[in-house]
Order: structure tokens, then C-alpha cells, then sequence
């Protein structure tokens, strides 16, 4: 039997407690293991660390270990790599309950029920306009912050939206894409094409001055 002396630390009392010599054992014997386990795993741990820093060729093969054979496009894994064959397949099994309009993925369907349920998760904390995809948000962002990302490289002008860039740059290509069918007229822009129509139709716009000298689509027939 072991006698070992404990002294407060506030009143300086001697107490005095009996311990077997086998239970002290046992204690330091239990130390001594989960010291030993915890360096074990310490060196495992850099051996791991070292293996992934000096093989950078097998990191970078493990990301993209999927191929199409359709298209040869690779994708990190098997999931992903099906869901890019739909694009192939035209395979679409999730369909909507309401208007059977179907999806190749299931996030897809969640985003478009959304139209019927009214859902709408994003909201602007500037004038508390609300929509039901984050896209359409952040496009709506840009109004207040003033941000345009979205530059063309021929005149340097910039764009909120890639819709408005691609408009413009058919200033600089020249392409136009609208065409009319009774006198063969092409327009860059569907707004002019529509004005123009309106020669042919004799539809005149809401706000025209019946009294006004100048025909709106003479103006238009420009582009």
C-alpha cells in the first residue's frame, strides 16, 4: 500500500490517501497507450499530407475520372457524369404534377414549381421586390448597385446583363437576325422589327399622336 500526501492549496492541510499499487499502475500504463496512439496517428496523418502535396498528377486525375463518350467532356464523378448524359440522351424523368413540362434534374423541377406555388425566397433589402430564382435576383441587384459586368471589347461600353451585351454587339458584327417576310427588310433587334411591321399591318403604337408629322416606323426603317 502507497501513501500519497496531498496539500491544500488554501488552508495548507496535510490529507493523506490510500492507493493500490496495482491501480497506480494500470493508470500509468493507460497513459502511456494513448500517448503512443496519438503519435501513430500524428505520423499517418503527415505521411497523408505528404503523399497528396508530391503526387499533384494523381490529385488532378481524381477530379475529372469520368468521360463521356459522346462528347469526351470529363466529370468528377459517376452522378454528374449522368446527369450530362441526359444532354445526349434527351432523357428528362422529372416532370412537373401541374403542366407536365419535364426536367432532366430534380433541382430544375424544385426551381420551375416555384411558377405555380408562388414561391419567391429571394428578396431585395433595397425596394423589397421579391423573386423565385437567385439568377433573376442578382440580375435586379445590379439596378442599385450600379454594377456592370458585362463588357464589350470593341467600344468598351459595359452591360448589367450578357442579354444587353449580345444585343449590342450586333452594332459591331453587323448580324441581324430578324427578318422581315413581306418585303425581305432585316433588323438587329426585335423591337425595331416590330415597329417595322407595323408599316405592313397599319397597327399603330398606343402613344402615337394621330396629329404628329412623323411616321414612328419611317424612323425605325433606319436600322
Amino acid at each position: 500500500m502507497a501513501f500519497i500526501k496531498k496539500e491544500s492549496e488554501d488552508v495548507k492541510i496535510e490529507e493523506t490517501f490510500t492507493v493500490k499499487h496495482e491501480d497506480l499502475q494500470k493508470q500509468t500504463d493507460l497513459i502511456e497507450e494513448n500517448e503512443e496512439s496519438k503519435e501513430e496517428k500524428h505520423h499517418v496523418k503527415i505521411e497523408e499530407k505528404t503523399n497528396l502535396q508530391t503526387d499533384g498528377s494523381l490529385k488532378r486525375r481524381d477530379k475529372n475520372c469520368f468521360t463521356c463518350t459522346q462528347c469526351g467532356k470529363s466529370l468528377a464523378t459517376k452522378g454528374t457524369l449522368k446527369i450530362h448524359r441526359m444532354i445526349h440522351t434527351g432523357e428528362k424523368p422529372f416532370t412537373c404534377t401541374q403542366c407536365r413540362k419535364s426536367f432532366s434534374q430534380s433541382s430544375n423541377l424544385n426551381l420551375h414549381m416555384r411558377i405555380h406555388n408562388g414561391e419567391k425566397p429571394f428578396t431585395c433589402t433595397q425596394c423589397v421586390k421579391s423573386f423565385n430564382q437567385s439568377s433573376n435576383f442578382k440580375k435586379h441587384m445590379r439596378i442599385h448597385t450600379g454594377e456592370k459586368p458585362f463588357t464589350c471589347t470593341q467600344c468598351g461600353k459595359s452591360f448589367s446583363q450578357s442579354s444587353h451585351l449580345n444585343k449590342h454587339m450586333r452594332i459591331h458584327t453587323r448580324e441581324k437576325l430578324f427578318t422581315c417576310t413581306e418585303c425581305g427588310k432585316c433588323f438587329s433587334q426585335s423591337s425595331s422589327f416590330n415597329l417595322h411591321l407595323r408599316v405592313h399591318t397599319g397597327k399603330k403604337p398606343n402613344n402615337a399622336c394621330s396629329n404628329s408629322s412623323v411616321n414612328a416606323a419611317s424612323v425605325w426603317d433606319k436600322f
